[in-house]
């Protein structure tokens, strides 16, 4: 194993929140099943999946309950087996009223051809378009959080090629320890879904970024590896916002993607270690992606853990298995600290793209007064995309979002470095997801005309 001193990271800014992964140790437990489950019409980026059940209807688990709207789309899937008691807008993670499916919880029972043992399979000679409609049909989509469809990364635009396919296991968010116990109990199966994606992408090298505050999956991976080529771990500094695409691409290859374009620019293709387990069971077990590993966590939860969910299953359940909400709560966080964002219910339901359920005491997540930017530019040196996080908070807070655009404001990932380092508490982050919303909306409306 690399020593510290030689350890990679990327290039540009970059931070040292605490960690605090207080369920590191906690294995993977499987939640109970809820009472209801109510399930988001559509769950990935790109266009609506359609609704094709009604109430009333008798559903399995893995059956479609709403079909892929095109392309760049997924299907969305029954997670459990029951009546659907409703179909209408509930409000979601995102504090909004979205499209929902809510079923009643009557069984377990899966449709037909699923093969749900845990015996590990390395090959059943399916053709390359067979194991892409099977990734296709199960609805895969990222489950770092992006919810991009994943049959669109493995399909390269013509003319690119991807050189290497590089697995984020970085999982940089403070708090989260799914993908840190996901390889630890399940690399198998994880290195039997890059050897997938290797051939679907005709890659003959891969490569596994993980941070060195999990030097026991490093080293888990690392023997699972011995007999295997084409595919390396590769220990990475510890540095948020590491687990970023193109952070992720410059720490392993020393490549940097291009503003505006995307990682295929490079040679790369990237794919986060749940999402691959899940193409993982896919292909290999027939399963649709109806449930993901989650992190359940907080100073004053009395038994942070880490949960195999069924979708749409709501946020209190997840609460109530940790011992429920602690006195003095002050916010309870989907996502981590960083990038995640307060529920405003507990109903709201679990999706395909929830990494963590972060429940923080009321001491903690009281913001502190902003004062006046002192132009001390800690934001600027923090930025991984070196963008100047202080104007666009500007351009953001007056609307002038021509100016934002030319700022790269649409580069931001949103990371939260900026917020964080901030010496006079400024809102960056916020007024800059609010610069990102307008222009978004202005250039989708610029390309209609």
């Amino acid at each position: 194993m690399k020593s510290a001193k030689s350890l990679s990271s990327f290039r540009l800014g970059g931070i040292h929140p605490p960690e605090n992964k207080l369920s590191a140790t906690s294995p993977i437990l499987d939640l109970p099943l809820p009472a209801l489950v109510t399930i988001p019409v559509t769950q990935n980026l790109g266009a609506p999946a359609k609704v094709i059940v009604k109430k009333g209807d008798a559903v399995l688990v893995g059956q479609i309950i709403a079909a892929a709207g095109g392309f760049v789309s997924a299907n969305t899937h029954s997670s459990v087996s029951g009546t659907v008691a409703k179909i209408t807008d509930e409000v979601d993670s995102s504090g909004y009223k979205r499209p929902t499916i809510t079923i009643k919880v009557e069984g377990d029972d899966w449709i037909e051809g699923v093969d749900l043992s845990d015996a590990l399979v390395t090959d059943l000679g399916l053709t390359n378009q067979e194991m892409m409609e099977r990734i296709v049909t199960a609805g895969i989509v990222g489950l770092g959080g992006a919810a991009f469809p994943s049959h669109v990364k493995l399909t390269p635009p013509k003319g690119k090629s991807c050189d290497v396919l590089i697995i984020n296991g970085v999982e940089c968010e403070p708090y989260l320890t799914a993908d840190h116990r996901l390889m630890l109990e399940q690399g198998a199966e994880l290195i039997v879904g890059i050897k997938i994606l290797m051939q679907l992408l005709n890659s003959s090298r891969a490569v596994i970024g993980i941070e060195n505050n999990k030097r026991d999956a490093i080293k888990q991976l690392e023997q699972l590896l011995e007999s295997e080529s084409g595919i390396e771990v590769t220990p990475l500094k510890v540095q948020y916002p590491q687990g970023g695409e193109k952070q992720l691409i410059n720490a392993t290859i020393g490549k940097e993607v291009p503003a505006g374009a995307l990682p295929i620019e490079v040679g790369a293709v990237v794919h986060n270690v749940g999402t691959i387990v899940a193409i993982y069971h896919a292909v290999m077990k027939g399963r649709p992606l109806v449930e993901r590993i989650i992190t359940v966590t907080g100073k004053k939860i009395t038994k942070p853990a880490n949960f195999r969910v069924r979708i749409g299953t709501p946020v209190s359940h997840l609460i109530e298995a940790v011992g429920g909400l602690p006195m003095g709560s002050g916010k309870v966080i989907n996502g981590g600290p960083m990038m995640g964002r307060a529920l405003t219910t507990l109903d709201a339901p679990v999706v395909k793209g929830s990494s963590g359920i972060l429940v923080m005491d009321g001491s903690e997540s009281i913001r502190r007064e902003a004062v006046a930017c002192i132009r001390c530019a800690k934001c600027i040196d923090s930025c991984p995309m070196g963008l100047a996080p202080y104007l666009l908070k500007i351009w953001g807070e007056r609307s002038e979002l021509e100016r934002a655009e030319d700022e790269l404001v649409m580069d931001c990932i949103e990371c939260g470095s900026c917020s964080f380092t901030c010496p006079a508490n400024l809102p960056l982050l916020d007024y800059i997801r609010l610069a990102k919303q307008g222009v978004g909306r202005m250039l989708r409306e610029r390309s209609k005309s």
